[in-house]
């Protein structure tokens, strides 16, 4: 028998409260669900500006600022497990920039990082319309949390 998907939250030096944790959670599943993946276990870690740019650097060898960075941990092909930091800083500066809410934002984050775990990139152009038309597709799903 198959283990149940395991999905966790976490706060790493920063306040900001997730509503809807169930939901998101059902939603994440079946975002997995139709892309043909099961969820392993997935940590969404939501952080600050600090720790995303020294995961950068010490991981990535990025000397920037970036929203979310994206840990894959799946042992199986078809299961997804990773761990997924969210700036919150970030996600506050995009959502004044996009006019969009904080909730919108974070949520947009969340999908990204669960995208990038089954296999979408976003490094040249042609991706990022791809990764951005999932990600459309998704938070347009009913109901929305």
């Amino acid at each position: 028998m198959a283990n149940s998907p395991k999905i966790y939250f976490f706060l790493e030096e920063v306040n900001y409260n997730l509503e809807n944790k169930r939901k998101i959670k059902e939603w994440i599943i079946k975002a997995a669900e139709n892309e043909e993946y099961r969820v392993g276990c997935l940590n969404f870690i939501f952080t600050s500006d600090n720790v995303l740019l020294q995961l950068n650097k010490e991981y990535l060898r990025h000397f920037s600022l970036t929203d979310i960075i994206t840990f894959d941990l799946s042992e199986k092909d078809e299961e997804i497990s990773g761990d997924v930091f969210i700036s919150i800083d970030r996600a506050k500066e995009n959502a004044r920039i996009f006019k969009v809410s904080l909730a919108e934002e974070v949520h947009r984050l969340i999908i990204h990082g669960f995208l990038h775990l089954v296999g979408y990139k976003d490094k040249t152009e042609e991706d990022k319309v791809t990764m951005r038309a999932r990600e459309e597709f998704y938070l347009s799903l009913p109901p929305m949390l």
